[in-house]
């Protein structure tokens, strides 16, 4: 997501403490708000999935492996 969606996000958010927003405000915020949601856990399970647990043993474990 780029700096200038979030700025977006942040102004809205201003907005709606202050003098409230437009149904339209509210649909273009809670779209917003979606795509950072969904940029955020698609950069966390990015994160995960290259993610290792060393074991005592010396031994390595992908999280969220069973072995």
């Amino acid at each position: 997501m780029d700096q200038k969606k979030i700025d977006r996000i942040n102004e809205l958010a201003r907005k709606s403490k202050t003098e409230g927003l437009t149904p339209e405000e509210k649909a273009e915020q809670t779209e917003l708000r979606n795509e950072y949601r969904h940029a955020v856990v698609g950069n966390l399970n990015l994160m995960l999935e290259n993610t290792y647990i060393m074991t005592p043993d010396g031994k390595k474990r992908k999280v969220g492996s069973d072995e």
